[in-house]
């Protein structure tokens, strides 16, 4: 009975040191895990701000867009009116005489 006893603590003693062990291993192992979780929520985190950070642009971006869309008859207009202004200045600095004519734009003002 003495033998089984002996037996019994030195086997419980060897189960206790194993449980030991893997419960060092566990919590490194848990300590590790939760060093790579808070590296992807950082990870997240800036890949969010990213993310609004491009919907920011993307709507900006589509605000200058409709802008010029719905200005572009506008904008063609007055880049017409420009071109025909600097066509009748280089004329006249080349010397022709346009006192008696009369243009586009005056004829739609009356």
């Amino acid at each position: 009975a003495q033998e089984d006893y002996e037996k019994l603590m030195k086997d419980s003693a060897a189960k206790r040191a194993a449980d030991s062990a893997s419960i060092s291993e566990k919590e490194g192992a848990l300590a590790e895990l939760e060093d790579d979780m808070n590296d992807a929520r950082q990870s997240q985190r800036s890949k969010m701000g990213q993310l609004e950070d491009s919907q920011k642009y993307t709507v900006d971006l589509h605000k200058t867009c409709d802008f010029l869309l719905e200005n572009y008859g506008a904008r063609k207009e007055a880049r017409e009116n420009e071109m025909e202004g600097l066509k009748k200045a280089k004329e006249v600095l080349s010397g022709a005489d346009f006192g008696l004519v009369q243009t586009k734009s005056f004829l739609k003002r009356q």
